[in-house]
């Protein structure tokens, strides 16, 4: 078992899914529900994000396979997907990229929003999926699953905790906190991705 890597797959995680910066987007869409009510939808959102993650994590390489798509190509297409998402993080926004306007307008008349929006396309949105996939292709073997497969529980629980002290994290970071955090969430996230670039770039042109 290599801890190295799972510890590199939930790092990835935190950053690509950025919880913390959430919060605000978490706390408007649950403005009009009771405590009780937040808490079961934060539970819900993340139980959603889990189940959605592993069936990622093992039917990744099926869905490359499927389309014949090559590693290497995803690695490119999905990193630069993930570049598009840091660099809307690097300015203190959610961005376009994981939701829009229209999205917004439908969350904000829906009676729940655990699934849609949050979890989906929010939280598992496609730069976590395509994060997920790369890995599940390149550590394809049952140990790094097994092992990959317990860093997204263990991000589950750490990400359902932190939207169950949402409102208290809120009040103590305020805005600004929360913007320097998915700022630096979003460089994290910049630097994942052009690795993922660089590796399918050196894959679909060995002589590079």
């Amino acid at each position: 078992m290599d801890l190295t890597l799972y510890l590199q797959f939930f790092l990835g995680l935190v950053a690509i899914v950025n919880p913390i910066g959430l919060l605000p987007v978490f706390v408007t869409l649950t403005s009009h529900q009771s405590e009780v009510e937040r808490r079961r939808t934060a539970a819900i959102a993340n139980f959603a994000v889990v189940v959605i993650l592993l069936v990622t994590l093992i039917a990744g390489q099926l869905i490359l396979d499927m389309f014949s798509i090559s590693l290497s190509a995803f690695r490119v297409a999905g990193g630069t997907l993930i570049v598009f998402i840091a660099m809307s993080m690097l300015q203190g926004k959610l961005g376009e990229v994981k939701h829009n306007k229209a999205e917004d307008r439908e969350a904000a008349a829906m009676e729940s929003v655990a699934v849609v929006p949050l979890a989906l396309p929010l939280m598992a949105g496609p730069g976590a999926i395509s994060s997920v996939i790369v890995y599940a292709a390149e550590y394809n073997s049952w140990v790094n699953i097994l092992g990959m497969a317990a860093a997204v529980l263990v991000f589950g629980l750490m990400s359902w905790a932190i939207f169950r002290m949402a409102s208290v994290i809120f009040k103590v970071l305020g805005q600004t906190g929360i913007n320097i955090i998915t700022r630096i969430m979003g460089l994290l996230m910049l630097s994942i991705g052009i690795e993922v670039i660089s590796a399918g770039i050196k894959g679909l042109f060995p002589g590079v």
